[in-house]
Parts: C-alpha cells; structure tokens; sequence
C-alpha cells in the first residue's frame, strides 16, 4: 500500500462550547478532492488544520510523510504544501509578481534569480505573465484569485489546499479557474472546499461532505448521486411530504426525500444527494 500525501485519524478541535471538528478522519491521494457543506460546518477549520495554520486540540496528522505536531515537521510540511485561504489577504499596492515574490520568500526561496525564475512560471501557469507588473487592487476579481492561485503553487507543492477558490466569479471565471485546478490536480493531491456542486461534479474524483463537525459522506460523485436515486420526483406543487421541494423554471417543483405512490420520478443530480446526506435541511438548500 502506497503512504497517502495526507493522514488525518480522529482530528477534533472545540470551539466556542461546542466542537468545530468532531473524530475527522481522512486519507487523500493525488487527485482533486472536493470538500462539501453547509456553513458552519467546519470546512474552514478543518483545511486551516491541514494547511499547518492551526493546531487540532487531539488526532494525527502526517502530510507528506511529515508530522506538523513537531516544529521540524511543522515546517517541512509548510515548504511541500500551497494554501488559498478563503481571504488571501493581499496588500493592494504589491504587483502580482511582487506578492508571489513575497510568499516565495515565505517559503524560504532564497536565491534571487531563482525565486524571480519561479514567480515568473507561476504566473505564466495561471495565464498572468502579461499582468505581473500591474497593482493588485487594479486587477479583476478573477485575476486577484488567480494571483492568490499562482502564490499557492510557489514551488511545486505536493499538496495544494484550496478554500472557496471560485467564489464571487462570475461563469467564465469560473470556467477558467476550473481548468487550472484540474491541472493542478494530474500530479498533486488538491482538496477544494465549495459550496458549489457544480465544481465538484465537474473536478472531482472524490467527494467529502462535512456537516457539524462531522464527516457525512466520502466516497466517489458517482456515488452521492446514487444516494438520491428513486428519491426525486417532480410535481405541479411542492410535496409536503418532501424533505424538501423548489420550483424549477420550468415551473414544476422538484421534490427530494420518500416519493409517494405514483409519482414521477427524475435523474438525481450530485446536489440532489448532497442535500439527501444532510437531511434536506431547509437552510442547507437555500
């Protein structure tokens, strides 16, 4: 059996009086794996923990071999991992080179004309070579995710860790940033956290679905797919006997949870298992 890029058993940390994280287990190989759920249920936490941001109050963890619990450990994960906080925190007078610059000396990149040769490939491998000399507050919201992308692959980590990276990006960014992750994906482990299933469905070997601390589902897309089979339905009305029902705009409500007798049954989508993981929680679905 081949060591996995990340080990993770029975990862916990409170919060507040209650647990962010609760028994997290997880093995992930190269590949993309996407990280689903609701708001509040410690997607966020959990990747801070893997990235090496913030310790676990109890649980093992290995990423590559190294045991981040050790300051040794700590930062040689830190050299072989790239992270996409859900707010890179940029300072919008730097350059898109001078920022990638800067988290290139972070990572101990200490010979100038090598750094400078490295900041350049990036940029280049997220479509940014013609833009590196202009301010980061001049450019789009698409190219700002795109910079923090390139800042993240300083490097060539095995493991690149990335939070929400297509929020706020309008479809044809979206599209873009899409194919730079499944690039990113061929010869590294990707964990991608979203509330987007589209994402998933479309980058993701593998799926995780994270609700209240807790991991609820892992496995293949296919797979949650196959959780809502028999279990959608649609109708001139919402079924009150639904977990939960919307209407499509085709007019008709789309139902989700036990059909009754006689009714007419549809594809499941991977959203449709997703919400039947989670119960069809009425704030989940909105």
């Amino acid at each position: 059996m081949t060591t996995p890029t990340i080990s993770a058993s029975g990862l916990s940390l409170g919060y507040r009086g209650g647990l962010a994280l609760d028994d997290v287990s997880l093995r992930l190989d190269r590949g993309v794996t996407g990280l689903l759920g609701p708001n509040g249920a410690g997607k966020t936490t959990l990747l801070r923990i893997l990235a090496t941001a913030m310790p676990p109050d109890r649980g093992a963890l290995t990423i590559l071999g190294q045991d981040p619990s050790t300051v040794h450990g700590r930062v040689q994960a830190r050299r072989l991992l790239g992270y996409l906080p859900q707010q890179p925190g940029f300072h919008p007078g730097f350059t898109a080179f001078e920022f990638v610059d800067y988290v290139a000396i972070l990572k101990e990149l200490t010979d100038r004309r090598a750094r400078h040769a490295e900041v350049r490939r990036v940029l280049d491998a997220v479509g940014l070579a013609e833009q590196r000399g202009k301010r980061i507050r001049a450019l789009s919201g698409g190219m700002r995710q795109r910079v923090a992308l390139a800042a993240a692959l300083v490097g060539d980590p095995g493991f690149l860790v990335l939070d929400e990276p297509t929020v706020g990006l309008d479809p044809e960014q979206r599209m873009r940033f899409r194919e730079l992750i499944a690039e990113a994906g061929e010869n590294r482990t990707v964990l991608l956290s979203t509330h987007q299933t589209e994402d998933v469905a479309m980058l993701c070997h593998r799926v995780v679905v994270l609700d209240r601390g807790r991991v609820r589902f892992d496995g293949t897309p296919a797979e949650l797919v196959a959780r809502a089979e028999s279990r959608v339905w649609s109708g001139a009305e919402r079924d009150p006997g639904a977990l939960v029902g919307w209407r499509t705009g085709t007019g008709e409500f789309r139902n989700l949870g036990e059909p009754p007798a006689g009714a007419r049954l549809v594809e499941p989508t991977l959203e449709d298992g997703y919400l039947l993981v989670l119960g069809g929680r009425p704030e989940v679905a909105a």
